[in-house]
C-alpha cells in the first residue's frame, strides 16, 4: 500500500489553489473590516488539534446489525495507519485515543514507535468494563466499578490501573473512565450504595494515577442501563470529581444528554468550577447516536465553542480541555467521516473566535437581547471554510481532504491488503 505523500497532496492542491486564494483573500478583507486579524486567526487555527479514537476507523453498527466495510483495520497497527491518513490530510488530528483491551499488544514500545512513524502520539487511554472479555474471571453483567460483589469491583479497578500503566508506556497523560453500570428495574439497585461503590472504586484508581495525569469521568444519561445509570449526568460526574480530587475532571460527550438539555450551559458551569476535563465530539438527534460532528446541530457545536472561548478568556492558558471525536460510522467510510468531523469541529472553533466579546458583554449588561443574540450569531453566520483550508495548506495538509483521499485510492489499496470481515449480527465497535 502506498502512502499518501506530500508530493501527491501538493499536486492535488495545485489544481485548487487559485480558487482558494480568491476565497481566502475575500474572507481576509471581510474579517479585517470587522477589526479582526486574519493572520492571527490562521495561526490560531493551525495550533488547534482534536484526537481521533482508535475504534473510530472501524465500521460501527447498531444493537441490531453491523455491516462491515472494505479494508477494515485488523489490529491497532492498521488503525494507526488509517489515523495517520486522517492527520496527513487534515493536519488536525495528531493524537490517537486507544481503547483497552481492544488495542492490547505485547510490546508497547513497538506500538509507540509505530504511532511515531505515522506522525502520531497517544491521547487519553480508555478502559473497558462495559463488556466481558475473553477469559475474564468475573462478569460485568450486573456492574463493574459499582458491582455488589467486591471481587468484581476489584477486577474492574485492576483493569483501569493496568490501562494507566499501558498509558505511561505509550506516552499518554489521561485515563477516561466510562461505565455502563446501573439498573433496568426500579428497586433492582440501591441508588445510594451504587454511587458510594463508584466513589470507592474510582478512589482506588485515582491513587494509582501519576502526578501529571488526569482522570476524565464520563457520564451518560442511559444505555445500557435504562432505569438508572450510576453516572448519568454532569452533576453526578461533578460530585465524583470533587470527591476524588484535583486530578479528576468531567468529560462531556455531546450525545450523552437528554435531547432538550442545554449542553453549552453545562460546559460553562464545569469550566467555571475548574472541572471541565474534555469532550467527546459527535452529534445526535435522539440519544447517543454517535453521528458525525455538526451533521445535525452545527449551531449547538458553535455555542459550545463560544463558551469555551469565554472560559479561555476568563481562566487563561491553564484552561486546556482534551478534545476527541467519538463516533460510530455505519454508512460512510470512517476515514472520510472522521476527516469531515475534524474539519467541522475546527470550523466551529474558528467561528467562535470571531465574536466581539466586549460588545456582546455590553449588550448583555444592557439587557439588549436581540443585539446580544445577533452579536453571538455573527460568528456562526461567517463562512470560515477558506480560513481553516488556509491553515491546512500552511501545515502541509490538503485543501480538500476528502477529494484528495478519494483520488489517492487508499481505501481500495487497504481493501486488497486486509481480508474482508464477516458480517456481524449486532453491536457497535
Amino acid at each position: 500500500m502506498s502512502a499518501i505523500t506530500a508530493d501527491f497532496i501538493a499536486d492535488q492542491n495545485r489544481a485548487r489553489l487559485a480558487d482558494h486564494r480568491e476565497d481566502f483573500d475575500a474572507l481576509a478583507r471581510k474579517l479585517a473590516r470587522r477589526g479582526l486579524d486574519p493572520e492571527a486567526l490562521v495561526k490560531d487555527a493551525i495550533a488547534f488539534a482534536v484526537a481521533v479514537p482508535s475504534w473510530g476507523v472501524g465500521t460501527g453498527g447498531t444493537r441490531f446489525a453491523r455491516f462491515p466495510g472494505p479494508g477494515e483495520p485488523r489490529n491497532v497497527f492498521d488503525k494507526l495507519a488509517d489515523c495517520g491518513v486522517i492527520n496527513t490530510l487534515t493536519r488536525l488530528t495528531p493524537a490517537v485515543s486507544p481503547h483497552f483491551p481492544w488495542d492490547k499488544v505485547k510490546d508497547y514500545a513497538e506500538l509507540r514507535e509505530a504511532a511515531k512513524r505515522h506522525g502520531l502520539a497517544f491521547d487519553a487511554v480508555n478502559s473497558n468494563t462495559f463488556q466481558d472479555q475473553a477469559g475474564q474471571r468475573l462478569s460485568y453483567k450486573f456492574g463493574s466499578l459499582t458491582h455488589t460483589d467486591k471481587a468484581a469491583r476489584e477486577q474492574a479497578i485492576a483493569h483501569n490501573i493496568e490501562c494507566v500503566e499501558i498509558g505511561r508506556a505509550i506516552g499518554s497523560k489521561a485515563l477516561t473512565v466510562w461505565i455502563g453500570d446501573g439498573s433496568n428495574f426500579a428497586g433492582q439497585s440501591s441508588l445510594t450504595r451504587a454511587f458510594d461503590r463508584y466513589l470507592d472504586s474510582t478512589a482506588a484508581i485515582y491513587r494509582a494515577l501519576p502526578d501529571d495525569w488526569r482522570m476524565l469521568l464520563e457520564h451518560k444519561l442511559f444505555e445500557p442501563a435504562f432505569y438508572s445509570t450510576v453516572i448519568s449526568d454532569w452533576g453526578s460526574s461533578y460530585l465524583a470529581a470533587q470527591h476524588l480530587g484535583p486530578k479528576a475532571q468531567c468529560l462531556v460527550d455531546l450525545g450523552h444528554h437528554a435531547p432538550t438539555v442545554n449542553i453549552e450551559q453545562i460546559v460553562a458551569r464545569l469550566a467555571r468550577f475548574g472541572k471541565l476535563g474534555g469532550f467527546h465530539f459527535n452529534d445526535s438527534k435522539y440519544g447517543d447516536d454517535d453521528l458525525d460532528a455538526a451533521s445535525v446541530s452545527p449551531f449547538r457545536l458553535y455555542l459550545v465553542f463560544h463558551e469555551l472561548a469565554e472560559a479561555k478568556r476568563a481562566i487563561g492558558p491553564s484552561f486546556a480541555p482534551a478534545y476527541m471525536i467519538d463516533q460510530s460510522h455505519n454508512v460512510t467510510d470512517p476515514i472520510e467521516s472522521l476527516m469531515q468531523s475534524a474539519i467541522e469541529i475546527a470550523r466551529a472553533r474558528a467561528q467562535a473566535q470571531l465574536v466581539d466579546a466586549a460588545a456582546l458583554a455590553a449588550a448583555q449588561e444592557a439587557n439588549d437581547a436581540l443585539t446580544a443574540h445577533r452579536l453571538l450569531k455573527s460568528g456562526f453566520l461567517t463562512d470560515v471554510s477558506p480560513l481553516i483550508a488556509e491553515a491546512r495548506l500552511r501545515a502541509g495538509g490538503a485543501l480538500d481532504p476528502i477529494a484528495t483521499y478519494r483520488a489517492s485510492g487508499y481505501r481500495a489499496a487497504v481493501a486488497r491488503e486486509r481480508p474482508a470481515v464477516a458480517a456481524g449480527s449486532a453491536g457497535i465497535v
